[in-house]
This record gives C-alpha cells, sequence and structure tokens, in this order.
C-alpha cells in the first residue's frame, strides 16, 4: 500500500475547477488559504497584457475565490493556513508573523467548524524560530516546498517536505519508490498553474485517475500523515 496526499495553495478560482476532478476520482485533499487575501465576492481570472504591474503567472492573474463562497466550495475538503496575507517567515517580526498564520487558523476554524491544524508555509520559507512558535500555537505540521525522496512525516512535522511538486518530472518515479517501499506520496501545487489550458488539465486528470485506478492506493489527508505521530508521543 502508499498513503497519497496532496495539497493546493492560494484559493484561487481554478481550485472550482480542480475540486470537480478531485471528486469524480473520490481523491481527498487539503487547500491552503490567505483569508486577507480574499474579497467578499469572487474575483474571476484572466489574461494580461506583458507589463502588466501586478503579479501574474507567465501573464495568468489567478482570480480568487469569494469569502461568501468559500465554504460551498470547499467543504468536505480539509482547509489549513497559509497565513493571513501570505506573509512569509523572513520578513515579518516572529510575533507579527504567528499572528499572522493563527489568525487564518482561527478563521478558518469559525468559518468551515472543523479543526484546521495543518500550515503552509508561504514561499516555502521557514526559520526554526518560526517553527517552534506555530507548533507552540497548536500547528500539527508545516508544509515546506523542497522535495524529498522520502517523506520523513514523523521526524520534523513543522518542516514537512512533499514527495515533489504535482508538475515535477519526477512525479511518476516518486510515486513508484513511495508505493515499492510501502511509504508516502505527498504533491502539492497551485491549481492556477492549469491555466486554462485543455493539454494542462487533460495531465492533471491523468493523474488523478492514474492515482486512483491503483488498487494499493489510499487516499489520506495531510493531516494524517503526522498524526500517528501525535499519537504515540513521539
Amino acid at each position: 500500500m502508499v498513503k497519497v496526499a496532496q495539497c493546493w495553495d492560494d484559493g484561487v478560482t481554478n481550485d472550482i475547477r480542480l475540486i470537480e476532478l478531485l471528486k469524480k476520482y473520490h481523491a481527498k485533499a487539503t487547500f491552503n488559504l490567505n483569508p486577507g487575501l480574499h474579497e467578499e465576492k469572487r474575483q474571476e481570472p484572466l489574461w494580461v497584457p506583458a507589463g502588466y504591474a501586478d503579479w501574474s503567472f507567465k501573464g495568468f492573474r489567478c482570480g480568487k475565490v469569494g469569502k461568501a463562497e468559500m465554504l460551498s466550495i470547499y467543504r468536505g475538503f480539509q482547509v489549513a493556513s497559509h497565513c493571513w496575507r501570505h506573509e512569509n517567515a523572513d520578513a515579518h517580526p516572529l510575533p507579527v508573523f504567528v499572528k499572522a498564520a493563527t489568525d487564518a487558523k482561527h478563521f478558518l476554524e469559525d468559518l468551515f467548524q472543523q479543526e484546521c491544524p495543518g500550515f503552509a508555509w508561504p514561499c516555502g520559507i521557514a526559520t526554526p524560530e518560526a517553527a517552534d512558535a506555530l507548533r507552540d500555537a497548536g500547528f500539527a505540521y508545516g508544509r515546506m516546498v523542497t522535495s524529498t525522496e522520502h517523506v520523513e512525516a514523523y521526524e520534523h512535522p513543522m518542516m514537512l517536505k512533499p514527495s515533489c511538486h504535482v508538475h515535477d518530472g519526477v512525479f511518476y518515479r516518486r510515486f513508484a519508490e513511495a508505493k515499492a517501499r510501502n511509504g508516502i506520496f505527498y504533491f502539492w501545487g497551485h491549481s492556477y498553474e492549469m491555466l486554462d489550458s485543455a493539454g494542462l488539465w487533460e495531465q492533471m486528470e491523468r493523474k488523478l485517475d492514474f492515482l486512483s485506478s491503483d488498487p494499493e492506493v489510499e487516499w489520506v489527508d495531510v493531516i494524517d500523515l503526522v498524526r500517528p505521530a501525535r499519537n504515540s508521543g513521539k
């Protein structure tokens, strides 16, 4: 058997299309959200011209899910803190950073009426001091962006490294390696990276179909990777 987990960052409008695929293939996922960056109503994505002043991904300005619809869109999935406004751990005093992370946690817990123990480090930037502070604030794990061949879910849960990014060329190889050792395959991404490209969305669906069709795959939530450690006292 191989445990398969996935998570997606930033609460963008493309998540709606992604969630349709996840439900089709009965795949679990965690969505890492920045409540302070969401307006009440949905912001639609659009292509922008060269020289556009604000950030875009390859000219694609990802929209954001509206706060008013957040609950209905992500209901049935795990949500996790990605800080209030995507604050980086090295760019703010520690108390400010921890408040941003916990404000997002509390907002999501109030909205979804469920535990929100997960965290994803904005831009993958983490410090030992911030990791200790977030653990003390009640977080069970913190996802990095640096990949690893062997997901050490229990050793350093606040510095949890994934197997790969969803678009990494090693995606299938890392899965095969995890399966061979009855291990963990954990991938992450941003749904805006599929743009509005039919080809990229077809690739995403093929990956979900590949994983869900394997009888040895057990879809799990990211929190399930660290809960055995918490329960055993490690």
